[in-house]
C-alpha cells in the first residue's frame, strides 16, 4: 500500500487523547473545543462512521492534498475516505503538535501533524502536516478548508522509536 493510499483524499484520523499546545493568545476554551472536535472527527474517520464524519465538513469544503489533489465538496471528501481509508488505515495525532488560533468573528485555525498506521496494529508507515479552518455557524462547528501536506514515509529510526514508546 502506498503512502498516497494511506492518506489519500484526506489528512485524517485520531487515536488517543489529543495533545495540544495552544499559542498564548488562543483562548484555552477554544483550544479545548477544537481539540475535542479533532478527536471526534477522526474517531469517526478511524471507525469509518461516514455519516458522523461527514457532519464535521461544510457542504462546500475545500480540501487540498499535496499528493491527492484538490476537492471542493463534502461528498467527494467522504467518498475518498471510503475508497482509500476505510478498513485500511487509521490516523494518530502526534502528541504535542496540535495548535489552535482564533479567527475573529468566524472560528479557528487548527494545525498539527499526524501519522497514518495500519488499522488493527501498531505499525505506522507515514506522516503529514495539516491545517483545518473551522467555522462556528449557528452553534455548529464545521471545517471549511483543509490542507494536508508534507506527506512522507516514516524512517526506520522513527518507526523504531515509536515501537519503543509503545512498548513502555
Amino acid at each position: 500500500m502506498t503512502l498516497r493510499h494511506l492518506a489519500c483524499g484526506l489528512l485524517l484520523a485520531t487515536l488517543g487523547a489529543p495533545a495540544m499546545a495552544a499559542p498564548a493568545d488562543a483562548e484555552p476554551t477554544l483550544a479545548r473545543t477544537i481539540a475535542a472536535l479533532d478527536q471526534k472527527v477522526f474517531d469517526a474517520y478511524n471507525r469509518c462512521e461516514l455519516d458522523t464524519f461527514a457532519s464535521y465538513f461544510s457542504p462546500t469544503v475545500e480540501f487540498y492534498h499535496d499528493t491527492g489533489g484538490a476537492t471542493f465538496d463534502r461528498a467527494t471528501v467522504v467518498a475518498n475516505t471510503q475508497k482509500y481509508i476505510c478498513n485500511k488505515v487509521r490516523r494518530e495525532l502526534i502528541p504535542g503538535t496540535l495548535k489552535v488560533y482564533p479567527i475573529k468573528d468566524f472560528g479557528a485555525i487548527e494545525e498539527g501533524e499526524h501519522r497514518f498506521c495500519e488499522r488493527a496494529g501498531s505499525t505506522c508507515e507515514g506522516s503529514a502536516r495539516f491545517v483545518m479552518v473551522w467555522q462556528l455557524n449557528q452553534g455548529q462547528w464545521q471545517m471549511t478548508r483543509v490542507l494536508s501536506y508534507g506527506h512522507r514515509t516514516l524512517t526506520d529510526a522513527e518507526k523504531s522509536a515509536l515501537a519503543a514508546d509503545r512498548a513502555r
